[in-house]
């Protein structure tokens, strides 16, 4: 029996729909239209004979057909990498101090080392996980080499996206409706923590800080366990937590800034050909990322 030819460039848009999460955030990443994005999609479809992607008025879902094709598109993928830099690309070699914040890592960060690991084996990869509080004077200092920041200042790093701040509950105990309502938040100086007070300040809600934690796993148990609400990016929010948004009247809560996410580099780092490579991925990868639709897993 002959079968269909499942063509690379249909793999390449379907992983890429997957860890961008929307056909608009996917097509940068493949240097195509939104629209040929779609078609590329459509023909893989039509070559399986059954759809890979259910598309929902706010979200994409991979059908089964689609999650088992993954994994293979995937593998097919990293071993096309893998031989085009063996037989065409430079012996690239050395090592990148990388940061990230906690809130943008899971997100942000798997989709960009995924592609990077696969096509650059010989550069070894130095993580640090902090606030950008922490992060930005660190790429300054020259102690990291490159960074995933929020911005603290205009111009600060190349903008790649910008990312929502959202106030976030446990469903379970509505916590938005105590007076004052009792909140937890991020370390001082952090802008999250900055844009919570000031905006809960500019309605007249009246409030009281019960939890300060630097790290995103501290914010989240102060939440799911009904301590308090907070402010979290909204790539970071679990589904078993709740957006607070639409709440009853007399309860709102005030609207939020977005984050604006910068890649920011270290002087120092310049003339390294390996934090040249992964800067490049960066921007290709994560350049306009932001608010795009999550894909059910």
């Amino acid at each position: 029996m002959k079968y269909p030819d499942l063509q690379i460039d249909w793999l390449r848009a379907l992983v890429a729909v997957v860890d961008a999460g929307s056909l608009s955030a996917a097509a940068p990443l493949v240097h195509r239209s939104q629209a040929a994005v779609s078609m590329q999609i459509k023909k893989l479809e039509a070559a399986l004979g059954k759809p890979v992607l259910l598309r929902g008025p706010r979200h994409l879902q991979l059908t089964p057909a689609g999650a088992e094709l993954l994994g293979y598109a995937r593998r097919m993928l990293a071993l096309q990498s893998e031989a085009q830099t063996a037989l065409f690309g430079p012996d690239l070699s050395g090592r990148v101090r990388l940061g990230v914040p906690d809130d943008y890592a899971s997100r942000y960060l798997t989709p960009m080392l995924r592609s990077f690991a696969g096509r650059y084996l010989g550069v070894e990869i130095e993580l640090t996980c902090e606030q950008s509080t922490s992060l930005i004077p660190k790429v300054v200092r020259g102690e990291l080499d490159l960074a995933l920041i929020s911005r603290d200042k205009p111009q600060r790093g190349r903008l790649l996206f910008h990312e929502p701040l959202v106030w976030v509950g446990a469903p379970q105990h509505e916590i938005w409706r105590k007076s004052p309502m009792p909140i937890a938040v991020y370390e001082a100086g952090s802008m999250a923590r900055t844009a919570a007070l000031s905006s809960l300040a500019a309605q007249g809600r009246e409030h009281r800080v019960v939890y300060h934690s630097s790290s995103l796993a501290g914010q989240l148990a102060a939440v799911e366990s009904g301590l308090a609400v907070a402010v979290f990016t909204r790539c970071s929010v679990p589904p078993h937590l709740q957006v607070l948004n639409n709440l009853p009247m007399g309860f709102e809560l005030p609207a939020l800034v977005s984050m604006e996410v910068a890649a920011l580099r270290s002087k120092e780092s310049q003339r390294s050909a390996a934090v040249d490579a992964m800067y490049d991925q960066m921007l290709k990868t994560l350049s306009n990322a932001g608010g795009s639709v999550e894909v059910e897993r």
